[in-house]
């Protein structure tokens, strides 16, 4: 018998729905939060342990490798042990993860224990999206992923506030600890919301697959993140690894057409909506990820903000997206993801244009204003593409279809961060890269000054900070263009309520109420 609740207002989320997503969201904040989190810890590492920035950078880039190896996992995963002991036994693993990292004793150990926490938290998004479309059915995927979309987009923006307050108020070994309360609460709360009993135990998992894909990906994301130490694509240690992977990963493109149960079902492309979705978002990812690395590194290093203060001058950016994103996955669910997302893209755009004039000098307001407009823009864009893709799937298709997201996002997230990076120090002024790679230190800096012609220090750092500010202007020109272009494929994604291929015959089956 059909509900009257359920009736009147089926695209509406059921408080079980939002019991199970309590669950979900809680998982994702500290897997996403710790992404952005470390960044903040970058200079306390490089004097705790006394490494090198290309050494502490490995405490980010091992927890992006050790993600990129075990999200193309995750779909067997789901069905070879059901969804809910997959999730806990991922927070189990990051917590596990969370608490060595507090105890590391150098930068190999963090190194290390980053990768353990990374296998964690790499399943967790990929699952959670599982759990949460079909717990709420796909004629609601656009206000489920409105509700997962709040920590995926305000995780850059909270993780530098929170970072930078942890190491003020405490110390560094906070920034993991923290985790510990979260992720204690969320796996209780995961014993007692989380359905049981989706697992199939007879599947295997695709080995060939297995040994194909994920170093492939881990390789090729290597190549991309050692682009922004490296400054250039054009080194062996970026280009090798980069090529290596894209064989493998092809290898696995050849061996998942011609296998009944590969580890990531390629096949899902022959859904048009998926396939432009897909495109969509590989293409969004790469301009808003890369774009968003800049924000932060302006308001630092040429308007002098401590790391906590330039996390909170972005946080108009999380405010516009809250404002928007509710709305935009309810009416996904009405009438489709193509009117939001090109809305949503002509805003980010504005606002990341407006970034293009930018000085030394340049108002507060303007740059807040303009970071609201993107946030706006935001909340319209990133979950009704994933909605678009998720919401046509049925069945088994949901498990692969969310993997394949949340793999292509990653991905894409790195190349956009990694081309992003690569282009501005390419165009940074000799000056500027000299006094960057100084990294603040004094005696560096003015040896940097005297070396370039500068007796007085006031003159060189002023020529310094008008030319950086000028190339992060040049570096956001690419960005607003990498924006644009996400419009073409934008502009084909459906302006109608989404229905899964092969289903609209069903839903002509006359049903009996009783």
């Amino acid at each position: 018998m059909t509900s009257p609740a359920s009736a009147a207002a089926p695209d509406k989320l059921g408080r079980d729905v939002f019991v199970v997503a309590g669950v979900i969201v809680l998982g994702a904040i500290m897997s996403i939060l710790d992404v952005t989190v470390v960044s903040v810890a970058q200079p306390t590492f490089i004097t705790e342990f006394g490494t090198t920035s290309a050494g502490a950078a490995w405490s980010m880039t091992g927890y992006t490798l050790a993600l990129a190896a075990v999200i193309p996992t995750a779909s067997w995963a789901a069905s070879r042990f059901g969804t809910k002991r997959v999730y806990m036994a991922s927070l189990i693993l990051f917590l596990i993860g969370s608490v060595l990292c507090a105890l590391a004793w150098n930068i190999g150990s963090l190194v290390a224990f980053r990768v353990i926490q990374g296998f964690g938290g790499g399943l967790l998004m990929p699952i959670g999206m599982m759990i949460m479309t079909r717990a709420a059915g796909p004629e609601r995927v656009g206000s489920v992923m409105a509700v997962l979309g709040i920590p995926m987009l305000l995780g850059p923006i909270m993780g530098p506030i929170l970072g930078g307050w942890l190491i003020e108020i405490a110390s560094w070994h906070w920034v993991f600890l923290i985790n510990v309360p979260i992720g204690v609460i969320a796996l209780v709360y995961a014993w007692f919301a989380l359905p049981a009993g989706d697992q199939e135990p007879g599947r295997k998992i695709d080995v060939p697959g297995l040994l194909m894909l994920s170093p492939g990906l881990a390789l090729f994301l290597f190549g991309v993140s050692s682009s922004a130490e490296e400054r250039t694509f054009n080194a062996p240690r970026v280009y090798i690894p980069m090529i290596i992977g894209a064989i493998l990963i092809g290898l696995f493109v050849r061996h998942a057409f011609r296998t009944t149960h590969p580890l990531l079902d390629l096949r899902l492309f022959r859904n048009r909506t998926l396939r432009i979705s897909v495109i969509t978002m590989s293409l969004f990812a790469m301009a808003f990820f890369g774009a968003s690395l800049l924000y932060p590194q302006y308001f630092i290093v040429v308007r002098g903000e401590s790391t906590l203060m330039a996390g909170l001058l972005l946080a108009p950016q999380g405010i516009g997206a809250m404002l928007t994103m509710p709305i935009a996955g309810r009416m996904t669910d009405k009438i489709g993801p193509g009117k939001f997302v090109l809305t949503g893209l002509v805003l980010i755009a504005i606002g990341v244009s407006a970034f293009i004039t930018i000085g030394t000098d340049t108002s507060y307001w303007f740059l807040c204003a303009a970071l609201f407009v993107q946030g706006l823009g935001m909340g319209m864009t990133m979950m009704p593409i994933m909605s678009s893709a998720l919401a046509t799937l049925r069945g088994p298709e949901i498990s692969d279809g969310s993997t394949l997201m949340n793999a292509i996002q990653q991905t894409s997230s790195s190349i956009g961060t990694g081309v992003i990076t690569v282009i501005f120090t390419t165009m940074l002024a000799p000056l500027s890269q000299a006094m960057m790679q100084a990294g603040g230190d004094e005696d560096k800096s003015l040896k940097v000054l005297a070396e370039h012609g500068y007796t007085d220090p006031k003159a060189g750092i002023g020529a310094f900070l008008s030319d950086t500010a000028s190339t992060y202007g040049d570096t956001f020109i690419i960005a607003t263009v990498l924006v644009a272009l996400t419009l073409i494929p934008a502009f084909f994604l459906p302006r109608r309520k989404l229905v899964a291929e092969g289903a609209a015959d069903e839903q002509k089956v006359p049903v009996a109420m009783h």
